[in-house]
């Protein structure tokens, strides 16, 4: 194997979005060197056959769409994904110094594995706001020259830590040290620095900070089969949807979409999740501007399919017994059908016959994943977007290892293929 167009752009991705925030502006950036129209949900959009253009919610969600030639009989075709990944986000204000060490306390943002979180270089990211002449400014920031650490506890004081396994408690043991705090002594501080970046002092300022490991996006493997990153779950899927997206022309009378959506990670339930009304009016409001009707929107929704695209557990080698026998994905072995009796996946039969038929097209190997029956699911934005809308739609990702890992790994030849098929996608 050798290094690909493909993974080169998702390492880049990856690198250039410590948060979600990161993602959906260089998302963005992307699909206006296209010549994508950027639109506002506050303005009346004017749209014309042909076009693409794209609108955020909370600088942390997306919908872009490109029209059809002809919007005579349309329908969708969606790819949907999410910007956020588990991760340690920023109480309000910093506790006072433990010992000598100045710390900063974190909330646990989504199912964490919080051990993947101990011994790295620290940075922070994110949004911070203040409220200017009566209108909230908010500037994105990111800082990892001076990385943060949260250290783990000497085996001499945790004797047993090999034998009874590593347990943390998110409030006392997670918080990042961020320097020494002694008498007479002043220095650099985060407070310091959030008020350079903004111009403001730090009592008027919010934020929503994100901690994230620093080591860059990389190939790994001896053939670099591997890319190890954190937040591949889920960029990875966000960037091939953007990628598939950005790759194709308006179809016939395709309405092509590819909607990225926040807060995936804690139930999808806020103004820009994919329980919310962002797509929905998207999709109306597109059609709105081409002179149809609230009918001919409806009908489009029934002529129109979904892909949820969210990365997948491929089988751990040394866990095997983790995983269904019979149903477990490779990596570097294609795009993986995600099904689940209880419809924690919104994959049925029929669209999972159709992805496969993508697939071929495609030139890629198609994989299915079964959780075991004793083990509970997750889940993913493909049953909401799908009840909320009523398109049939099948959830699908690619494999990975160390998911929820503060640095996880997947297959660097299944990005390709996965966005080959997303295009074929686009294209039917």
């Amino acid at each position: 194997m050798s290094r690909n167009a493909h993974a080169d752009a998702l390492i880049a991705f990856l690198n250039a979005s410590p948060t979600p925030f990161h993602a959906v502006e260089t998302a963005s950036e992307r699909l206006l060197a296209l010549g994508a129209t950027r639109l506002d949900e506050k303005e009346a959009w004017n749209l014309k056959s042909g076009q693409t253009a794209f609108v955020t919610r909370n600088g942390s969600s997306m919908v872009a769409i490109r029209l059809p030639v002809d919007a005579s009989r349309p329908k969708f075709r969606i790819v949907a994904a999410h910007t956020d990944s588990p991760c340690l986000k920023l109480k309000p204000r910093a506790p006072d110094p433990s010992a000598n060490y100045r710390q900063w306390g974190v909330e646990v943002y989504g199912g964490v594995l919080y051990n993947s979180w101990l011994d790295r270089d620290l940075g922070v990211a994110g949004r911070v706001s203040r409220l200017d002449a009566g209108a909230v400014k908010s500037v994105l920031v990111r800082g990892e020259g001076k990385p943060f650490r949260i250290p783990q506890l000497a085996i001499h004081l945790d004797r047993g830590v090999n034998d009874s396994g590593l347990i943390l408690n998110a409030q006392r043991h997670l918080l990042p040290v961020l320097g020494l705090q002694e008498p007479g002594r002043t220095g650099r501080s985060l407070e310091g620095w959030l008020e350079e970046s903004i111009g403001a002092p730090f009592a008027s300022l919010t934020f929503d900070l994100h901690l994230y490991d620093t080591s860059p996006a990389s190939y790994g493997g001896l053939d670099d089969e591997f890319v190890f990153s954190g937040r591949l779950d889920n960029l990875a899927m966000s960037h091939a949807a953007l990628e598939a997206f950005c790759a194709e022309d308006a179809g016939r009378d395709t309405i092509q979409v590819a909607a990225l959506f926040d807060n995936e990670e804690v139930g999808s339930t806020s103004a820009q999740g994919a329980n919310s009304n962002l797509i929905e009016a998207a999709l109306e409001r597109a059609l709105l501007a081409l002179g149809r009707t609230r009918e001919e929107t409806l009908a489009a929704l029934a002529r129109s399919h979904m892909v949820s695209a969210d990365m997948a557990h491929a089988i751990h080698p040394n866990y095997p017994e983790k995983h269904e026998p019979y149903h477990y994905p490779l990596l570097n072995h294609g795009p993986v059908i995600k099904g689940n009796a209880g419809m924690r996946y919104a994959t049925n039969g029929e669209t999972s016959a159709w992805f496969r038929g993508l697939c071929g097209k495609a030139g890629a190997p198609c994989q299915d994943f079964i959780n075991r029956a004793d083990l509970a699911c997750g889940t993913t934005i493909g049953p909401h977007v799908a009840a909320a809308l009523g398109i049939p739609t099948v959830d699908v990702g690619n494999p990975m290892l160390s998911m929820h890992s503060a640095r996880e790994m997947c297959g660097s030849e299944d990005h390709g293929m996965m966005i080959r098929t997303l295009r074929e996608f686009f294209r039917d």
